[in-house]
């Protein structure tokens, strides 16, 4: 399935959470903080008033409650508008 974003939003790949602390000790699934960095992996056209910034293949950062989780394929992604992305890295 292919996922079209419209307008000013984007579709992006988060990176995967920590697993292991910096000490080599494993993290369990109910600690694991939520990642805020991930890959654009799809762009909408943008609006009349919002040009699109960000690209396909992006690193970005984005907020802890940006975007709404969606799985397709078996792959979670986050949808969010470009306005909640705070840097291209």
């Amino acid at each position: 399935m292919t996922i079209k974003p419209l307008s000013d939003r984007v579709l992006v790949l988060p990176n995967p959470a920590e697993e292991k602390t910096a000490g080599g000790l494993f993290i369990p699934d109910t600690a694991k903080e939520k990642p805020l960095m991930g890959k654009v992996v799809a762009v909408g056209p943008g609006t009349a008033d919002v040009k699109m910034e960000v690209k396909e293949g992006d690193s970005v950062l984005y907020g802890k409650y940006a975007g709404t989780e969606i799985n397709v394929d078996g792959v979670d992604y986050l949808i969010m508008k470009q306005s909640d992305i705070l840097a291209i890295c």
